[in-house]
């Protein structure tokens, strides 16, 4: 789904916001999976993933969302 398509598609959200309604920790991966449309658990295996492998900085980069959203 291209860029256009998406904000033309009805209850598709038009900017990002950080998902409170299933949030585990902050909503960061909630809210990247409502706006993208994606699986919010795919989101958050990425998350732990990545953090296991990048060694720290996934830890602030999701702490700076998470502080900076919203």
């Amino acid at each position: 789904m291209s860029q256009l398509d998406r904000h033309n598609t009805p209850g598709a959200p038009t900017k990002f916001r950080l998902g409170r309604a299933d949030a585990k920790l902050m909503g960061v991966c909630s809210g990247i999976a409502n706006y993208f449309g994606w699986d919010v658990t795919i989101v958050r295996v990425a998350w732990v993933l990545a953090a296991l492998f990048g060694i720290g900085a996934p830890f602030l980069i999701y702490l700076a969302i998470g502080l900076i959203a919203d």
